[in-house]
């Protein structure tokens, strides 16, 4: 893991002390990016101990569209707690339904994303627009009426549907692995304000290499937390990677992360500054259970299993780390 020892000390050097929402200030770099070979070890982090199941348990929680700190605890994650709770500014939301709650957060968007369509019912090209709506699975809710943009009059069927965007991407991976449009991503403009906490790991891009058998991941994250979330995020993505690798058969290979505000909390500087005189050791192996079917071994296509793993189906294999070090969340 030199490579996140490396941007901790360019933020370090080159970032700029900025405030934010937490009233903690952040060490902040703008622009970061790391790439990993996962053929040559998995990305976790040796210079602490990695909270490994952790972040694995929000993985799951996420591919299961969770949106309550309860069902991540039951997953052994309870990094969820304090924005459920804790946090004054989602208690006091009128979308917040009770103790634990978290909103439409990541995994109901990946999920779930709720998709709309208006058409024109009424003219011929209009109907042939609601007949393929609803052969794609939309379902009407009824007729709108409204002004739009410069007073120009809206009116229409209205039609919903809710999209799995992460079986969609399987299905493309299986039925199209050449497309360059492989991706999920969790920023929704219109229900931003019913979550406890916007997406900060908000696109996930695969791209497939059908010579070799790979396929690799691209990750864009907006805001991340290098002290806490990163070493998390950096988990999550790469045991996506590998678990969609399994499902699709092919070889899970590049990583690539990329950070928009690359930044660390004041209260987070002198863990990272301990991390910083630590020699990194070699990076583990991630294996998966064998209750996972492999594609490439069998030849069954059976992407229901992104909501049937457990936490207990990934493990690291000779993870070799320094002392447990930690430091308090920002919330």
């Amino acid at each position: 893991m030199k490579q996140y020892l490396q941007l901790v000390q360019d933020i370090f050097d080159n970032g700029s002390w900025q405030d934010n929402r937490t009233g903690v200030r952040t060490l902040s770099l703008p622009g970061a990016m790391m790439k990993f070979d996962l053929q040559e070890g998995f990305p976790a982090v040796t210079t602490k101990k990695l909270a490994f199941k952790s972040a694995i348990g929000e993985m799951v929680g996420f591919l299961r569209g969770s949106r309550n700190a309860a069902e991540f605890r039951q997953l052994g994650c309870k990094v969820w707690d304090q924005n459920a709770n804790e946090n004054s500014q989602w208690l006091a939301n009128p979308y917040r339904l009770g103790e634990d709650d978290l909103g439409p957060v990541y995994g109901v968007q990946w999920r779930q994303w709720p998709a709309y369509k208006l058409v024109d019912s009424r003219s011929t090209q209009g109907a042939a627009q609601l007949q393929d709506a609803l052969a794609r699975g939309y379902q009407r809710i009824g007729e709108f009426s409204d002004t739009g943009i410069n007073g120009t009059p809206t009116n229409g069927t209205l039609l919903y549907k809710s999209i799995d965007q992460l079986r969609q991407c399987l299905d493309t991976i299986m039925q199209d692995p050449g497309s360059r449009r492989i991706l999920f991503h969790g920023w929704n403009w219109a229900q931003l304000d019913e979550m406890a906490l916007p997406p900060c790991h908000l696109l996930y891009q695969f791209l497939v290499n059908q010579s070799r058998r790979e396929i690799s991941l691209c990750l864009y994250i907006r805001s991340n937390d290098v002290g806490l979330g990163t070493p998390f995020n950096l988990t999550e993505g790469a045991a996506l990677l590998h678990l969609i690798g399994r499902l699709t058969g092919y070889t899970p290979r590049w990583f690539t992360y990329f950070i928009g505000d690359a930044h660390i909390y004041e209260n987070h500087v002198e863990m990272l500054q301990e991390q910083l005189t630590r020699s990194p050791y070699a990076a583990p192996q991630l294996v998966l259970s064998d209750r996972i079917p492999d594609y490439a071994k069998t030849g069954q296509y059976e992407p229901q299993w992104l909501e049937q793993i457990e936490p207990s189906d990934f493990w690291l294999d000779n993870y070799q780390h320094h002392a447990h070090i930690t430091a308090p969340m920002a919330v």
